[in-house]
Parts: C-alpha cells; structure tokens; sequence
C-alpha cells in the first residue's frame, strides 16, 4: 500500500455517546503557559496517560514527585478510550492458545493472567477512590457463528487445558443447540463463558487525570505534540524538545501514550503499529424488550466480530460492524480520520437485536447514537510496551489492537516502573511478547491485519469463480 501522511488526530470527531456529558477537566490547563521544562512529559490523557500518571503517583512519595506534564492534542479522553465500547474484556482463550504455540506455556500463561488480573485491579482502583463509571463484573457469553471457528476454539481450549494454563480452568463451553440455549443467540454453534466487567471508560479516566491535577501533574488539553527532538544546545543526548504549536518543553523523559497516532512522532513505528478505524452505536429498546444482563462477542467469521454490553438505563451497546466495510481497506486501514463514519454505517445496526437474539423479533430497538474511533493495531497484534529503541529517556505504552481495556492498566504501572526504577522490560511485571526489543523493533513483516484482509480478499475471489 502506499505510505500515507503522519496520522495526527483530527481537530473535529464524531461525537460518542460516552462524552454526550463531560467533565471540566475535559478542557484542562493546569497552567496558562507551558512549562519550559519538566522531568517527564506523557503524551496522551487518554486511558494510557492517565494510568502512566496514576501508577507514577503510586510510586513516588507526593513530595518528591518529579515535575510531569501531560499533553492532550484534543480534548482528555477524546480518542479510542473515550469512544469504545465500554467492555474490560479480558481474551482466556484464543490469544493464550496462539501464544502457547508460538512461546509455550510459561509466556502463554503470563499473557492470560495478565489480562484476567486487570479485571480486580481495575475494580480495587474504583472501590478504593470511589469512582463513579458503572463499573460491574459480568459474565461474558463469547458466541461463535460459524463452524470453522467453533471447531477452533475446541482446540484451543484443549491445548490450554493440557497445559494447565489457570485462565482456562474459568471457562464454561458449550456447543450447538446448547449453546443456542445458554446465549440466547440464534444459529449460536458455540458459546464459552468467563468473567470481566463492563463501565464508563470516560468517567474512569476523567477521574483518574483529577486526581493526577490534584497531585500537581500539568495537564494541557488542546495541545497536539508535533515533534520530539534532541534538544538543541543539550550537552547530553537524552535530554528531549517536546514541541508543539503553543512552545515546547524540555524534558529527560518521554511516554507516548498515544496509541493509533504513535508513528506520527516516532516514525521506526509507521508499519508497526497503524491506525485503524471502528464503528460502535448506542441502542435503545423499549420498555417491553427483554433486558440483558451479560455482555457478549459475538464472532461471524475469522474477520467478522462485534462486542456488546448493556448500560445501567437498558440501553446496549454494540461494536464492530465490520460486514459492511471490511472489503473496502481504505475505509479502515490507515485511517486515523475520526471525523465521519464508514458509509453503511447506521444501516447495519438497524435490527441488530432482532437478527441474532431469540425473543427479540417483534421488539422495537432505535439506533440512537453511531460514532467511529481509531484504534492503534500492532503488526503482529500485541502492544508495544517499554523503551524506545535507541532514544534514551523515551517509552512507549501503545498498539493495543482494539483490545486495549484489558491490556492498559497494568501495561502503565510496567511503563511506571521501568521510568522510576531503571528497570528493563524482562524485570518488570509484562508478557514477553509486549516487550519492545531490539529483534521485534527492527523486524519487517507485513502486518497482521493486511494479512488477515488479503486471506479474505483470495477467498472471496476463489469463492466467486466457483
């Protein structure tokens, strides 16, 4: 494909429902002026940057807290974590079983834990401050459509159980007609169980970057960061120039907590970890639907799968939609334009509920709110999480594939650790495939979703000529 412009965010979006009511932190600024200086600078108040600052709180008595600011190109939580889906989702089976063929069981069984465990550390983090994003753990009903994928994923949960991977001794299976029953979802050919939660991702973040403010960490909302350079005039290289349109801060250390918009300023990352764009839409039913209590995926095709939670108010809400726009790559690969949705959008949750849900078919559902996000997609769907190769004082915490809520919390506090301690990647509390070597930072391969996309183009073709 041919190489695209640096993708920055755009200064308009599509308005998602969970920013319908902000917050004044919405347009922060700790300071009329930048800093000239500070110790660390985040880039990024989304839910990244906003746990980076959290667990470098947690780690740094409050009177010897370093100077840190943290710059926002729009406004806090405006990006992907304002505009998902809502669902702390952790994955106990298909990731884990990929990585126990390709790493084996210890790495296999770091990677599935560590999702499962960000489950109760979020939940502590909102008992603990009294955080008011209806957080709820929930089971999770994980439907399969097709039969090449429940076929899958029996495999998969036998490998894990022979290995003894712990995530998988949580899982409930069911197939066929059985799990039509379990799930509710008609034509369902399997259907696993398992815990997570669901919240207000806004809400959670908001909160976390006031205690940030009440900390005295600088936010600047509404100031995109251009470049990062050395600075000029330094007489050490890692002392780094932060520039954006408002001036530029000098600093010692980097994060970028920027997600989809990572290669913009870190340009070895421009084929590593690539803006993608999603749907998600807000349905409202009437008082006289059935009303879900569990949250769902719901997986059509080894490309095709949606994701579902229900609100406190009764309403769902539903992402993916991938069926009316996948085919046409420009519409979503490489696409960091939040602005305007994917043409079909709104048409294919219209009777969303009635198609796949058994007692849903005479029932009312308005499609009242669709919006679109950009998610950062890594190359080889883990997240980059560590130092950036040859740029001392600079960290990554990025490329969450569109599966960041389950990833980011304790992603942050390894990126804390390594900042406060020193610490390298392998001594710090983060999978092995997360860690951004020097062997996975300079290989070349092409990424995993244009893979996954030419697979079903050949099939498609082949399908056609038959």
């Amino acid at each position: 494909m041919p190489s695209k412009a640096a993708p920055f965010p755009t200064a308009q979006s599509t308005s998602p429902y969970w920013r319908n009511d902000v917050k004044p932190i919405d347009a922060h600024r700790s300071t009329k002026c930048l800093p000239s200086r500070a110790d660390i600078v985040i880039i990024g108040a989304g839910y990244a940057g906003a746990s980076i600052a959290h667990h470098l709180i947690e780690r740094y008595d409050e009177k010897a807290l370093p100077s840190i600011v943290i710059l926002e190109a729009r406004e806090a939580c405006s990006g992907a974590s304002g505009r998902n889906g809502g669902h702390l989702k952790p994955d106990p089976f298909s990731r884990a079983a990929s990585v126990l063929k390709t790493y084996g069981k210890d790495v296999a069984e770091h990677v599935a834990s560590f999702e499962a465990r960000q489950v109760k550390e979020v939940r502590d983090l909102v008992d603990l401050e009294g955080i008011d994003c209806d957080f709820e753990e929930v089971t999770v009903r994980d439907v399969c459509l097709y039969p090449a994928g429940r076929d899958k994923i029996e495999a998969d949960l036998t490998a894990l159980t022979e290995a003894d991977i712990s995530t998988a001794k949580e899982l409930e299976y069911h197939s066929n007609m059985d799990a039509e029953d379990v799930s509710g979802v008609k034509g369902a050919k399997s259907c696993v169980t398992f815990n997570a939660a669901r919240l207000w991702p806004y809400q959670l973040v908001s909160h976390v970057l006031e205690k940030a403010v009440s900390h005295g960490i600088n936010l600047q909302t509404h100031t995109p960061v251009t470049s990062v350079k050395h600075a000029q005039g330094a007489t050490v290289t890692s002392i780094w120039a932060v520039n954006t349109p408002r001036g530029s801060i000098e600093c010692s250390t980097v994060i970028y907590a920027t997600n989809a918009y990572t290669s913009a300023l870190v340009p070895e990352l421009k084929d590593k970890i690539v803006p993608v764009r999603g749907m998600v839409a807000r349905l409202v039913p009437t008082d006289d639907a059935p009303r879900l209590t569990d949250s769902y995926m719901m997986r059509f095709s080894d490309y095709e799968y949606d994701y579902m939670i229900t609100r406190p108010d009764g309403s769902i809400i539903v992402g993916g939609a991938k069926r009316d726009f996948y085919e046409d790559l420009n519409q979503w690969y490489d696409v960091s334009d939040d602005s305007r949705l994917m043409m079909g959008a709104e048409r294919y949750f219209n009777g969303y509920m009635q198609r796949h849900f058994a007692g849903w078919e005479d029932c009312d559902v308005r499609t009242d709110q669709v919006w679109t996000g950009i998610m950062g997609y890594s190359n080889d769907g883990f997240p980059y999480v560590g130092p950036v190769c040859g740029k001392p004082g600079q960290y990554v915490c990025a490329g969450f594939t569109g599966h960041g809520m389950p990833q980011i919390f304790l992603s942050a506090k390894a990126i804390a650790t390594m900042v406060t301690t020193g610490a390298s990647a392998v001594e710090v509390d983060l999978p092995l495939p997360y860690h951004t070597s020097p062997a996975r930072w300079s290989l070349q391969r092409v990424h995993a979703s244009l893979q996954q996309w030419q697979a079903f183009s050949d099939g498609k073709a082949t399908r056609a000529r038959l």
